[in-house]
């Protein structure tokens, strides 16, 4: 119109309407380019736009946060957290248990240093990138470099100290600090630990109520329990109430349900009356208090993560309308942009049939493309694992060579070549591209490889007998190998029953999204495996032999104890040993034993350490993730629960974090994005 006015000689010219074309394109090209950008950068990440915006900044900035940049860095944090498994002391051996645990290889002194200072130099060239991106203004504000900073200062003076000690040092500090780079290099990870820290008071009070709940039952119970002129009727008091330390641990550990009955039992033997005390108490406490933490931790923390859903999304949208901004400033073009958020939901299609001229040929077509063959190959490997079955109840009792194998061999030997004879019609059906677009017949067409190479194998065993028999492959192994992957190969029918497909899509949602929640877990297992090896590393000794030297006076073979039950293998003479008596903790079925152990051949403070790993696993984090794993599958059975079997095998979303709370996520409005747009540090716009 502009030109129609000014110069109407030139709207005939062909010149002039190419170069507006141009313009055109190039303008919406640009748009498409810009979007794409910001697309990769801000909206898959959630990151913030306050870093620097000029030219070379930028292109840093993408170096920094490309796939091969992040991927080194995050091999530099794994390999410097998997240092704790090689340094001393070592974990470097077979067994853990001290009674078989035979001269550990040590590394000498400056390899794994060298390593550590390798992976040192890489996380102070990642903080210096990141401080120079966003300036130093912004660097003030950053409580998280800030403590990168610090630590990286730490773990390099403790470097130092540990060289010139000529690796002889007692603590090594920047052992206990490396969990933070995990932390700091993950956003969401930041997130969940802040709102974990939220979370804390409401958490604070339950506890606070469990342990006025526990003082209130002890002192009970001490009187109860007191001492009489009746050495028989004493054994509730010589056993759990005989003093404070011993009834506070008593009941704690009767909280947990992991000595119950055993702790009653001694009073429950004199009077029948004496049940209503624990039943009252683990009543209270275990089903009441307990599960009242999980409902907490489940409300408080689902409404804190929305809380930083809300900030990443609005994040993202003020990566989008900066965008824009920064054209409209530069081409002096009004843009209007949307601020609702559409996500592309693309449909995955399944490459088309083969075609075929032979009318047989397409009625074979057709009948192998049905989805009825799937349901007769499920049946006939729940026929091939009930015949597995019945073999092994056959041979429970019979050693390995007193067992025939050859009638199994010969029936799985048939069901083998109806898989691969299944396998060969659905390529047939459906052609190679749309065999492997299905991910239900990749699984069956590796397993069923694996089947049939195995088999191979064992006729080859079978008809060329020696000494490979008793070698690292024999004739028992490669049938036990066969039969582990026809049973494998029956988890094939989980796609095809619904709430079986969600329970499994949910679990593989859990691992898929549920990284960050891992991640602290991680941290939390390092810092507490640290600390116990700091604390009772040898603490221990082995049961007294000829190689073992004389055992201290705590030894004892009273049933429940840490001898008795042979725990040997569970102790702090190294990280990997530590990470397993750890999670034996967690799972509290007979951490007392572990308490109690620690407590005689230390100190009574050795409990202190225990109840504290009890509650920070146990109490929050298994509470934690059942509740997280509530949300993500109410999520799931929202979506999924009116579509059919194949509707739910045609789903392609992952449930993400952000998904979850999408109907509670509220848009943030123009006023709003303008005003932190105009807060920017670095982009000054008119």
């Amino acid at each position: 119109a502009q030109l129609k006015n000014e110069r109407p000689s030139l709207i005939n010219s062909d010149q002039t309407i190419l170069i507006c074309f141009l313009y055109s394109l190039f303008s919406n090209l640009l748009y498409i380019i810009l979007y794409m950008l910001i697309k990769c950068i801000y909206l898959n990440q959630y990151r913030s736009i306050n870093h620097r915006v000029d030219a070379r900044s930028l292109c840093l900035y993408r170096w920094y946060y490309s796939r091969t940049c992040q991927w080194s860095l995050g091999l530099t944090i794994t390999v410097v957290l998997l240092l704790a498994f090689v340094e001393r002391p070592t974990s470097l051996s077979v067994s853990s248990d001290p009674r078989y645990r035979t001269l550990t290889w040590e590394p000498p002194c400056g390899v794994t240093e060298s390593i550590e200072m390798v992976c040192l130099i890489i996380f102070c060239l990642d903080l210096a990138v990141k401080s120079y991106l966003i300036g130093w203004d912004e660097f003030r504000k950053g409580k998280w470099l800030i403590g990168y900073t610090m630590v990286i200062s730490v773990s390099i003076i403790d470097w130092v100290l540990s060289v010139s000690m000529v690796c002889d040092e007692k603590l090594r500090v920047r052992r206990l600090l490396r969990p933070f780079f995990l932390l700091q290099n993950s956003s969401l990870m930041k997130k969940t630990l802040k709102c974990i820290k939220r979370t804390l008071p409401e958490i604070a009070s339950v506890i606070l109520l469990l342990a006025l709940h526990l003082c209130l039952f002890t002192m009970i119970g001490m009187l109860l329990f007191a001492k009489t002129e009746d050495s028989e009727k004493n054994g509730e008091w010589r056993l759990h109430f005989r003093n404070l330390t011993t009834s506070l641990t008593s009941l704690l550990v009767l909280l947990t349900t992991a000595n119950n009955p055993d702790v009653m039992i001694p009073a429950y033997s004199l009077n029948r009356a004496y049940a209503i005390f624990f039943v009252a108490f683990s009543v209270i406490g275990t089903y009441c208090l307990m599960n009242l933490l999980t409902a907490i931790i489940y409300n408080q923390f689902r409404g804190y993560l929305l809380m930083s859903v809300q900030t990443s999304i609005i994040r993202r949208r003020l990566g989008i309308r900066a965008a824009f901004q920064v054209l409209s400033c530069l081409g002096d073009i009004v843009i209007s942009v949307e601020q609702h958020h559409f996500i592309c939901m693309c449909s995955f299609q399944h490459p088309p049939l083969p075609q075929y001229n032979s009318p047989i040929l397409q009625r074979l077509q057709v009948i192998f493309s049905h989805y009825y063959l799937n349901i007769f190959g499920n049946a006939v490997a729940l026929v091939n694992v009930i015949c597995i079955c019945t073999v092994l109840v056959l041979n429970s009792e019979k050693s390995t060579a007193e067992r025939d194998n050859n009638i199994l061999e010969v029936m799985n030997l048939c069901f083998i070549l109806f898989y691969l004879f299944e396998m060969c019609m659905k390529v047939f059906a459906f052609g190679w591209r749309g065999y492997l677009s299905y991910r239900n017949n990749i699984f069956d067409g590796l397993v069923t490889i694996l089947l049939l190479v195995t088999s191979l194998c064992y006729t080859l065993l079978l008809c060329f007998p020696g000494p490979s028999y008793h070698g690292a492959v024999s004739l028992w192994e490669m049938v036990r190998l066969v039969n582990m992957l026809i049973v494998f190969r029956f988890l094939r029918i989980i796609p095809d029953i619904k709430l079986m497909a969600l329970v499994a899509s949910t679990l593989l949602d859990l691992v898929k999204n549920l990284r960050a929640f891992a991640g602290i877990l991680v941290v939390v297992y390092y810092v507490f495996a640290v600390f116990g090896i700091w604390l009772f590393e040898g603490a221990i000794k082995p049961p007294p032999g000829i190689r073992y030297g004389n055992i201290t006076s705590n030894f004892t073979m009273e049933c429940g104890t840490y001898e008795q039950l042979q725990y040997w293998p569970n102790n702090f003479d190294d990280f990997a040993a530590a990470i397993i008596l750890l999670y034996d903790v967690m799972i509290v079925n007979n951490w007392q034993a572990f308490m109690d152990a620690y407590s005689r051949y230390t100190t009574e403070w050795a409990k202190v350490y225990f109840v504290c790993w009890w509650l920070t696993s146990s109490v929050m984090w298994v509470n934690l993730f059942v509740a997280l794993i509530l949300e993500n599958f109410i999520y799931k059975w929202d979506r999924s629960h009116s579509c059919s079997v194949t509707d739910v095998e045609r789903i392609r979303y992952e449930t993400t974090v952000q998904l979850m709370f999408k109907g509670q996520i509220q848009e943030p409005t123009e006023e709003e994005l303008l005003c932190q747009l105009h807060q920017h540090p670095h982009l000054h716009l008119q």
